[in-house]
């Protein structure tokens, strides 16, 4: 199941259709409630458990070691966030595709848990498909939903990445900081905000001083697994398709 666990003449003779997964987290700041290591954890814990999924399943595929260090600045004014530029995950990405590119394996999936990774990964799934001949994919778990409090704005620390953490690692969650954070005037927006027509550039103290987004006091470990096992056989179906996609 681990790319890494294999020899390199192992490597060498893999199926052009092998999927290469190599999951995106990042460590910063997710509120009083939360570790840095949040992104991570999620990342790391629905690729590993979606991996062998589709294996069992039939899918010919591998894991590569979780991305730590990612593009946070958006956090970067808190302590313990730890961050790279864009282009130096840019230039990660790129060289790591270049490396996959070594082997037969002509397919790489990007499991990304950060949303602040992914306009990055888009940009280099183009790349890599240009220069290396790679059928590249961008996962992300996709959490979603929420409950009507958060007002659709629980991207960062809210119900559901507190609910996650709760069934993964309820060791690292500080229940007792756990609150709503949710900045109701940006739904008073028509055009611009999250998810509609007009984005727009933040940073995550612009909402508060904590830099969460979402309402944690909802949060449970029931919701969690719930949506965990969710993303879980998605991603693993996600696998599927992406061993036998053509674009045309």
């Amino acid at each position: 199941m681990n790319f890494i666990d294999r020899t390199g003449p192992e490597l060498g003779a893999l199926d052009p259709d092998t999927v290469i997964v190599l999951p995106l987290g990042s460590i910063e700041q997710h509120g009083p409630h939360l570790p840095v290591s949040t992104d991570l954890t999620v990342a790391s814990s629905v690729a590993s458990a979606a991996v062998p999924l589709a294996r069992s399943n039939g899918v010919d595929t591998l894991l590569l070691p979780a991305l730590s260090y990612t593009k946070s600045d958006e956090h970067a004014w808190s302590p313990g966030t730890i961050w790279v530029s864009w282009d130096t995950l840019m230039r990660t990405l790129i060289d790591i595709g270049r490396s996959v590119a070594t082997t037969p394996a002509r397919r790489l999936l990007l499991l990304n848990a950060h949303g602040g990774n992914s306009a990055l990964g888009q940009v280099a799934c183009r790349e890599l498909r240009r220069e290396f001949g790679l059928h590249t994919f961008l996962a992300h778990p996709g959490f979603g939903g929420g409950p009507p409090s958060e007002l659709g704005l629980g991207i960062h620390g809210g119900h559901s990445e507190t609910s996650v953490m709760l069934h993964l690692r309820p060791d690292l969650v500080r229940t007792e900081h756990a609150r709503r954070w949710v900045p109701e005037p940006l739904a008073g927006y028509e055009h611009i905000g999250f998810g509609k027509p007009v984005s727009f550039g933040w940073l995550s103290s612009d909402f508060d001083t904590d830099g969460v987004l979402g309402d944690a006091s909802t949060a449970t470990a029931e919701y969690g697994k719930q949506v965990f096992e969710t993303a879980v056989a998605t991603i693993a179906s996600a696998l599927g398709e992406a061993q036998r996609f053509r674009p045309s």
